[in-house]
């Protein structure tokens, strides 16, 4: 079924990005259309509780967090579709979004489909997820005061992991595969600096342990001998990198070489005319809520002045 109807904006995603740049579209007057997708929210619907947001000053979950700017979005007019795109043609305006067999058309597009955190893929590890295993420091590393926690990783964003939780954990162990670091000189030179980080190298966690509320320890397999021990940790940090979900735009926007999009410096444009980009989907940097909503609120004042000045 294709749609006759043009929309002014047709927005992709539904993260802070997108549900930002959702309220000040309608709020424009442009009548948004949002395609959410199946696991609307993004990342925040896997996060226990945002203590880092502003205005909640005794913090708030992440769903709940999600269902106040879905209501706001609403109230303002945004129309949701809670299916996944599954094709987009970028070749003329008005575009056309494929949803399954239904298409739909619009003179803009603002696409906020963030990332996902790369996981180690094994049960536990979500059995535990937001009970003591995380993927963000910065978003969770407070709840972890006095405690030993672990950092999966050999990169910058490890590092950087490692040296800012040990603000609140008595002791941070560094979990690297391999017997040196991926990271740059100077961020691997201050973890090994760092008194309260000790580096666990040639391991690897095969396992989470704990009861039925929290982990409480990993098992370590040594990745040149093979043997396994288990240790105690009650909180574990994986920052083995993000993956944007950029698949369908490859070929058609500028991505960089970690699959992010490129916008323009200081604006959400992306190489297409037309076609914006806010988000954890171009900002492979900062990766916060309160960032992404910044940037769907650029999108949405860009996705705006460009359809004045095109009639």
């Amino acid at each position: 079924m294709e749609n006759t109807k043009v929309e002014n904006v047709l927005i992709v995603g539904s993260g802070p990005a997108g549900l930002t740049a959702a309220v000040y579209s309608a709020r424009a007057n442009l009548q948004p259309l949002m395609i959410e997708g199946e696991e609307a929210g993004g990342q925040l619907m896997i996060t226990t509780d945002v203590e880092n947001y502003p205005g909640f000053d005794h913090g708030v979950s992440g769903p709940e967090l999600v269902a106040v700017m879905r209501k706001q979005a609403e109230r303002f007019g945004t129309r949701f579709i809670t299916r996944n795109v599954t094709a987009i043609d970028f070749s003329k305006r008005p575009f056309k979004v494929s949803v399954g067999k239904d298409q739909y058309l619009a003179n803009s597009l603002i696409i906020t489909t963030g990332a996902s955190a790369k996981w180690l893929g094994i049960p536990s590890e979500k059995k535990y997820m937001n009970r003591g295993v995380s993927a963000c420091a910065t978003c969770d590393g407070a709840f972890f005061k006095n405690v030993e926690v672990g950092v999966i990783g050999g990169g910058d964003t490890a590092m950087e992991e490692a040296n800012f939780l040990t603000r609140f954990a008595s002791k941070v162990y560094v979990i690297h595969r391999r017997d040196s670091f991926r990271a740059s000189k100077i961020m691997a030179e201050r973890t090994m600096k760092n008194p309260k980080i000790e580096v666990i190298w040639n391991s690897e966690v095969t396992e989470v342990h704990g009861d039925e509320k929290v982990m409480n320890a990993v098992t370590l397999k040594d990745t040149v001998t093979g043997e396994t021990h288990q240790k105690k940790l009650q909180g574990l940090f994986l920052a083995i990198g993000h993956k944007p979900n950029t698949d369908l735009f490859k070929g058609v926007l500028d991505l960089n070489e970690a699959g992010y999009i490129k916008t323009k410096p200081g604006s959400t444009y992306t190489n297409v005319e037309g076609v914006f980009a806010a988000g954890d989907v171009q900002d492979h940097v900062y990766r916060q809520a309160v960032t992404a909503a910044g940037t769907g609120c650029m999108a949405a004042i860009d996705a705006e002045r460009w359809l004045e000045g095109h009639g």
